[in-house]
């Protein structure tokens, strides 16, 4: 059995059960083993082992069931026992509810002998209390004060309160019969008054915080209490003011005072505020009339600035204080503070603002001009302008005279960046100092300070003064600065509408203004387009002329029709050089003056421009054989030059006319073939006929055969 319990090892496993019993029975292991196998020598131990088995069952059950008899009685024992602990339970449930009853019957007792006791007491108390005020009152009847308590001045506490309930009492009797006595109360009320206040202070300057405390308790129910409050206050701030900056004293000054005032005054909320009210009434008050009166009539810029950074400096210790604990509605409260300060000089502020900008950007702009040594002349308005201007617009012609500006354009970021400068600092003093109910109306009149002097006496009269420069489209080396004015009018508006979205619309984005602001912004734009367009119309015209010049003077008849043609060894003609270079200077000029869409516009504007002249122009000779190979190699060079515009519309009208051009040299034979040639098709027939009645050859029979 021993070596049967040894097979029953953790974890039971039945087959490993069985392997271990076949390998440590001899002959039970395999044919290859130290032992040959024998089945019957294993059947016989696994016969053996099952009766051992059998056996070992029976044992465990006989244990099990002795177990389970046992574990029976003992759960009998333990129910009898708890029923008998319940029983106990019960009867000790009962007597708890008996002496509860008990304790409740005999506090009932205790409560109403106190409340007897107290019946008794509070009036025997009251007694006590009025035979010790009525023997304090006889002293003051007899005039000789003998008690302990009115001549110990170590008692002072004692004697305050004495002297506090005498006071309220002489109140309630009649002044014919003790007007002496009263008299007397209250004049020993006040002394007492007088030297409690005296301790107060000196023990604040002790910096006796506990002493302090004691006093202002007793204080608390005399008439002089708020002058204690009145004394702290005034001695909190000796020496508190020693820096050149009064704000950051105020600032450290209340925040030692809040960690204090605690520790001192039953009410210390109501101490800091008057603490605070006093310095905002009195320093901060003062020294801000100090501060802006002495400017106020004489430098408005000072003064602007002064009330700007006074003002901000102010918000800003207030908003420090809001950390502290100043009653219910500490903001109204503060800002009723910065308000007293400040509205005489908030009333008016806008009205200042708007008269400082004006004469400052007048200032600015006719320094200016004074350094330029340039009077400004009177752009007209009216009808008879606005006449001019639209006739203008529609024909080009330069109604009234030219003037020559000598390629100033009259347009200066220095003076504009200063304009948008001192509008900037406008629009942050607005936005700090103007009510808010004020603020869009205020920043609209400061918008259109802004539009006046930088838009229209600025950039406009530039506008004007560059289209009254612009020359006749037939006039001789023009000095073509028109577009350096576009150029410069442009990065200023940029300025201009930049600072319109970061500096103005954030005042004006929620108020009925901003729609007001918008539509003046975009007549101000639709206004300026308009000059430009016309100005750039105008200067195409004059681009054009000086081609046409240029043409006129180099283009020579014998150019396309050589005397000797066989000894021709130029590769294109000195007037298409010219004006290939003239073309390549002027689109540069264009790219460097206009950026985005109005580049291509502008471009394919002249590009068209330019091909209708040279078309109208090669129409202007007859082309011989030879001559009409140097018309196609000046068409081949204008055509490089086209590519420069990088318009594809402009590109494709060149190619068109170097195809034409191929009608001057191609053979008679040919010249249906080229006609009918992908470039050529689609043009209408009258205009490929008046480029081959351009050959010198034309009239030939041969020739008007082929072509008709």
């Amino acid at each position: 059995m021993a070596t049967t319990a040894e097979l029953f090892e953790e974890p039971f496993v039945a087959d490993e059960y069985i392997e271990r019993l076949v390998w440590r029975t001899p002959g039970g292991g395999s044919r290859g083993g130290p032992e040959a196998f024998d089945p019957k020598r294993l059947l016989e131990e696994f016969v053996n082992h099952i009766q051992e088995l059998q056996i070992m069952d029976e044992r465990i059950q006989r244990k099990v069931e002795k177990l389970e008899q046992q574990c029976q009685k003992e759960a009998k024992e333990f129910a009898k026992k708890v029923q008998e602990l319940q029983k106990s339970n019960q009867v000790a449930f009962q007597h708890f509810q008996e002496l509860d009853e008990h304790i409740s019957y005999v506090a009932t007792k205790v409560c109403h002998l106190g409340d007897q006791l107290e019946g008794v007491n509070t009036p025997r108390q009251r007694a006590v209390e009025a035979q010790k005020l009525m023997k304090y009152f006889n002293e003051f009847l007899d005039g000789e004060l003998k008690s302990d308590v009115f001549t110990n001045s170590e008692k002072i506490k004692e004697a305050a309160d004495v002297i506090q309930k005498l006071h309220l009492i002489a109140q309630e009797l009649p002044f014919d019969r003790f007007s002496e006595v009263k008299s007397k109360i209250a004049s020993k009320y006040h002394d007492l008054e007088c030297q409690l206040i005296q301790e107060f202070t000196s023990a604040q300057r002790r910096g006796e915080v506990s002493r302090m405390r004691e006093v202002a308790a007793v204080l608390l129910h005399f008439k002089g209490y708020s002058h204690c409050i009145d004394v702290y206050i005034k001695q909190c701030q000796e020496g508190a003011y020693l820096r050149n900056d009064i704000f950051e004293d105020a600032a450290i000054l209340c925040q030692r005072v809040n960690k204090q005032v605690g520790d001192i005054f039953s009410n210390p909320e109501a101490v800091l505020a008057k603490l605070i009210q006093n310095v905002f009434e009195i320093k901060l008050q003062s020294f801000v009339k100090d501060q802006l009166e002495e400017c106020r009539k004489s430098d408005a810029e000072q003064y602007l600035k002064s009330l700007y950074d006074l003002y901000t400096r102010t918000t800003g210790l207030s908003s420090k204080l809001m950390e502290f604990n100043l009653g219910t509605d500490k903001q109204t409260f503060l800002s009723k503070l910065i308000k007293s300060i400040f509205i005489s000089y908030l009333e008016n502020y806008i009205e200042v603002e708007i008269g400082y900008l004006k004469s400052r950007s007048a200032m600015i702009l006719q320094r200016y001009y004074d350094s330029k040594n340039h009077q400004k002349r009177s752009i007209g308005t009216g009808g008879i302008q606005d006449l001019k201007e639209r006739i203008r617009q529609r024909t080009n012609l330069p109604l009234g005279p030219s003037i020559d500006t000598h390629g100033e354009t009259f347009l200066s970021q220095e003076v504009v960046v200063n304009l948008l400068q001192e509008t900037k600092q406008a629009f942050e003093r607005c936005h700090r100092l103007s009510d808010p109910s004020d603020l869009p109306r205020n920043a609209f009149r400061i918008f259109t300070i802004l539009v006046e002097f930088l838009c229209i006496e600025h950039i406009d009269y530039a506008l004007e003064t560059g289209l009254a420069g612009i020359p006749s489209s037939d006039s001789r080396n023009a000095n073509l600065y028109f577009l350096d004015v576009v150029q410069q009018a442009n990065t200023i508006f940029h300025l201009f509408d930049k600072q319109f979205n970061d500096h103005l619309m954030p005042l004006i984005s929620s108020s009925p203004k901003l729609s007001e602001c918008l539509q003046k912004k975009k007549e101000i734009i639709e206004q300026m387009e308009m000059k430009l367009d016309t100005g750039i119309d105008r200067t195409l015209n004059c681009m054009i002329g000086q081609m046409k010049h240029i043409l006129a003077a180099e283009q020579k008849k014998t150019d396309f029709k050589p005397e000797d043609e066989n000894n021709v060894l130029i590769q294109y003609t000195n007037a298409c050089v010219k004006v290939c270079v003239y073309v390549r200077k002027q689109v540069e000029k264009i790219k460097n003056s206009m950026d985005g869409k109005n580049v291509d516009t502008v471009l394919m504007e002249l590009g068209v421009r330019f091909h209708r002249l040279i078309y109208e122009h090669l129409q202007q000779y007859s082309y011989s054989c030879m001559g009409g190979m140097l018309a196609i190699c000046d068409v081949a060079e204008y055509r490089k030059c086209a590519k420069d515009f990088k318009i594809p519309m402009v590109l494709h009208l060149f190619d068109t006319l170097h195809a034409l051009c191929n009608l001057l040299v191609v053979a008679p034979d040919n010249l249906k073939q080229v006609c009918s040639g992908e470039q050529l098709a689609t043009l209408d027939k009258n205009i490929l006929h008046s480029f081959v009645q351009l050959r010198a050859d034309y009239r030939s029979a041969r020739l008007a055969r082929h072509f008709s």
